[in-house]
């Protein structure tokens, strides 16, 4: 136990994505079991919401015409009758918790569907690890989440249940009236039920994902095994790549409000220039893109106020210039001319 606690202590970084991607694989994801059984419990109430009077009504005439003709029935026939009179409520109600309950395990899982979790795991029939279970803190976690449902539903039951007049004016009133009394306390016990188990289940799902959060966590060792693992792992080095030339993009948009001029094609080519009189010994190539990126980059010209000037020849040459490097001296002239226009159009004009 001191040697599970130290090395619990010992885990203090945030899980990595990859850590993360593998325990998902694995089937290893946050699920709140509450937060099933509400969604079950709400497509239930749903159900009876939708179904449960008109079932109600057509249960009552079956039950009727039972006791009006018990003389006749068999057995057998009554309670196909009560069945068939039954099963469109309880069909629908089943089918209506069934799905809420499949929705709500796919969203917490995120549409995973994984068969590791059908693999038998010998290592769960070792009884010291199941006695730890039940004296831990998992069994006190356990404890407590069932004692504070009991609680929570029991207290919204006798909240209800408190004030029976209505049922006991509703019984000199006939059956139709009983009915119908039943019928309200019932949905409002569905209804405080609900209320109290929604809640429960929102803790729970909470105190899930902290729970699991702390359960993937790594120790400084297992982050620098992992950084070494994926140096060589292929999708992992084109994950990179990837980052980093959404990077580059996001830096090349952002550089154009820094520049004197965005030289375009018009539409397939943008080369953002910036000069410095006081500074620089010749215009440099502060960003450039092409096609998506240029189209970008022309937006962030246009926000930023920097002008735009097209030269189809020059903006494709200056493309095959690197980034923040001087323009070469055969360019000198044409972009002369261009920032000499760019500073005219921003005199002032009397």
């Amino acid at each position: 136990m001191a040697g599970d606690d130290k090395d619990a202590d010992d885990k203090t970084e945030a899980a990595t994505p990859q850590k993360l991607e593998k325990a998902r694989r694995e089937g290893d994801v946050p699920m709140s079991r509450e937060a099933v059984q509400a969604a079950s419990l709400g497509g239930a109430a749903l159900g009876l919401a939708m179904m449960g009077p008109e079932s109600g009504r057509a249960l009552m005439q079956a039950t009727a015409a039972l006791f009006a003709n018990a003389h006749q029935l068999q057995p057998r026939d009554a309670a196909i009758d009560l069945a068939l009179a039954a099963a469109p409520a309880v069909l629908g109600v089943g089918g209506l918790a069934a799905v809420a309950a499949v929705a709500a395990t796919l969203l917490q899982t995120q549409f995973l569907v994984s068969g590791k979790g059908l693999v038998p795991q010998f290592n769960r029939l070792n009884p010291i690890a199941g006695l730890k279970k039940m004296v831990g803190p998992h069994a006190l976690e356990e404890l407590a989440r069932t004692l504070g449902k009991l609680g929570a539903v029991g207290a919204s039951l006798y909240w209800q249940m408190e004030d029976i007049a209505p049922l006991v004016a509703a019984l000199a009133e006939g059956p139709e009236a009983l009915t119908e009394a039943i019928g309200t306390r019932l949905g409002s016990l569905l209804t405080a039920t609900l209320v109290a188990v929604c809640g429960i289940a929102a803790i729970d799902l909470l105190w899930t994902r902290i729970r699991f959060a702390r359960k993937m966590r790594m120790t400084r060792e297992e982050m620098k095994d992992e950084h070494k693992e994926s140096e060589g792992d292929p999708h992992f080095r084109a994950h990179r790549l990837a980052l980093m030339r959404r990077r580059g993009r996001r830096r090349q948009v952002a550089e154009v409000a820094n520049a004197t001029v965005l030289v375009t094609n018009p539409t397939h080519y943008a080369v953002a220039l910036a000069y410095d009189r006081g500074k620089d010994a010749a215009p440099r190539i502060i960003a450039r893109g092409v096609d998506e990126l240029a189209a970008k980059m022309r937006a962030a010209a246009d926000k930023h106020g920097v002008p735009i000037i097209p030269n189809p020849p020059l903006a494709r040459a200056l493309y095959k210039v690197p980034e923040d490097a001087q323009i070469p001296e055969e360019h000198f002239r044409a972009v002369a001319e261009i920032i000499a226009l760019v500073w005219r159009l921003k005199q002032p004009r009397y």
